[in-house]
């Protein structure tokens, strides 16, 4: 096989190590150590997830649990709300069936409560997440080295965004760590003097076909990534025929199985995503970007304080192929009209490992300084670099973890507590559709409500949530001739105010108000989420 990647190791502590080898304290050569393991390295990753995991208490993306829990809850205890994807045949089973496996388990030795129905997939998840920590330190160490590698990890578990969607049930967040684990495994961002294993290339193409199982544009990596390995191999129609062929085969087969027993009818789902997704406008239901805002919003955003250690970094490593990763992936998701964060979460550790390059430059001139004898008053670069991380991203992570958009959260939480001591008989949720979780959080078999957002065949049409957003008191006015009253609403405070009167003489009380937000994100400021209680 032709050798791949001329690997240069730009950064040699070697020869400034060795001076220092005498003056090295006792705290410099504890934290070697500490670094030098495997083990204690994947233990630092898991027990900072499952730390993380319990201070992420807020609400991002509807599909965490619309798209996952909610339809593993379906599969497991009978009853669940599917969206109109599953209807459509747009979404795979494979990635919430392995919340169904954990639902099962709490099932058996009972321990289906409220608090750990909300806890418990979360916790998976952090797990996974940790493996994908670990693994990127590995890829460091490959592409880079130890030192490196030892603040690609710092950078990964610093960064907020990361911080924020780890311990998520989103299928974003495993596609992530099953790419960060594939391309460790994949020969070409192996350096020439690595040794390869055999099979290293099989298992890599396995957990690529995986992620695309889970999310079928994750092909867009692997896309970039078969081509250079189609480009720099000497046995390229061994890796077609014997290799790609084989194994998507295998894979597409395992999906498409699980799919047709879940839904019961032959379902190809990959190319049912590929129709509404690309090859019409469907996705841009849910709104719009322009073309450029993964490159001048969308991703600076989520690296956030980190850029400009990154971009230093791509230029310094020259670990080009990486960079072109990272390039590939956001112009091609540019070309969609709908963008969302999570949908460039797997080039993120990317380009944070070449953050992590960049400390570890500073970190490098900082041990020439001291093996010089050279010590000024003033803060260290390093320390300032360190410093600014930690102020930037710290605060940032915590306030979205846990303050912004938590009321969605707190409110399923109150009503599953309620619910366990038969407070609750019905629900309806006068909010825009899919602001808060549903029968995965209450777990309790009740009546519910929600306003619709189907996508409609007709363009132009308004959906249930946008009609009663324009209107709330006359589309509340309407809907009461065709429904009996439920024993509990649900609805942000500015749609309460409007709706005050009715609800006032419709003998409805308010029981209990949770803070959500500081600011607007879409919509107007929703500041609260208020639960009110029939009375009469």
């Amino acid at each position: 096989m032709k050798q791949r990647l001329k690997t240069q190791d730009p950064i040699d502590l070697k020869p400034i190590l060795a001076e220092q080898q005498e003056e090295e304290t006792p705290k410099t050569k504890r934290t070697t150590l500490f670094f030098s393991s495997g083990k204690r390295i994947f233990g630092i990753c898991l027990t900072f997830r499952l730390v993380n995991c319990f201070l992420v208490q807020t609400y991002f993306n509807p599909d965490e649990h619309w798209q996952s829990l909610e339809v593993a809850h379906r599969i497991v205890f009978g009853y669940g709300h599917l969206t109109w994807e599953w209807q459509r045949g747009i979404r795979s089973y494979l990635h919430p069936l392995i919340f169904a496996s954990l639902y099962k388990i709490m099932a058996f030795f009972q321990l289906d409560t409220p608090w750990f129905m909300m806890k418990a997939p979360r916790l998976l998840q952090s797990i996974f997440s940790s493996f994908g920590d670990f693994y990127l330190h590995k890829l460091s160490c490959l592409i880079f080295n130890e030192h490196v590698a030892k603040w690609v990890l710092f950078c990964q578990l610093m960064n907020w965004f990361m911080f924020f969607c780890s311990p998520r049930t989103l299928s974003n967040v495993l596609e992530t760590v099953l790419t960060v684990i594939s391309l460790y495994y994949w020969p070409t961002f192996r350096g020439s003097s690595k040794k390869v294993p055999t099979d290293s290339r099989k298992l890599a193409l396995a957990l690529a076909g995986l992620a695309c199982a889970i999310r079928p544009t994750s092909a867009i990596t692997w896309l970039y990534v078969g081509l250079l390995e189609l480009f720099e191999a000497h046995d390229r129609m061994m890796f077609l025929f014997f290799e790609v062929l084989p194994i998507g085969t295998l894979v597409i087969m395992v999906t498409g199985l699980v799919d047709w027993i879940m839904y019961g009818s032959l379902v190809f789902v990959p190319l049912n995503f590929l129709k509404f997704n690309f090859l019409s406008t469907g996705g841009d239901y849910y709104g719009t970007h322009k073309w450029h805002w993964y490159f001048t919003e969308g991703f600076p955003v989520m690296i956030f304080s980190f850029l400009p250690f990154s971009a230093f970094g791509i230029h310094k490593s020259k670990q080009w192929k990486l960079f072109g990763l990272i390039v590939w992936v956001l112009g091609l998701y540019s070309i969609l009209g709908h963008k969302e964060f999570r949908f460039v979460l797997p080039v993120l550790p990317i380009a944070l490992m070449f953050a992590g390059y960049t400390l570890a430059e500073i970190d490098l001139s900082n041990k020439r300084k001291r093996s010089l004898n050279f010590s000024v008053r003033r803060p260290s670069k390093m320390q300032l670099a360190i410093f600014f991380l930690f102020a930037t991203n710290l605060p940032m992570a915590l306030y979205m973890s846990l303050v912004h958009q938590r009321g969605s959260e707190d409110v399923m939480n109150f009503l599953a507590n309620e619910a366990v001591g038969g407070e609750v008989r019905s629900i309806l949720f006068l909010t825009p559709c899919h602001a808060t979780p549903y029968y995965s959080s209450l777990h309790h078999d009740l009546p519910m409500w929600f306003l619709d957002c189907s996508p409609s065949n007709e363009k132009g049409t308004l959906d249930e949530s946008d009609r009663f957003m324009m209107d709330p008191v006359g589309f509340i006015l309407n809907m009461k001739a065709n429904w009996s009253f439920p024993s509990h609403i649900v609805l942000f405070d500015p749609q309460e105010r409007q709706l005050q009167e009715f609800l006032t003489s419709h003998s409805y009380k308010e029981l209990k108000r949770f803070f959500h937000a500081h600011f607007k994100v879409d919509k107007e400021l929703q500041a609260s989420i208020v639960v009110y209680a029939l009375t009469a």
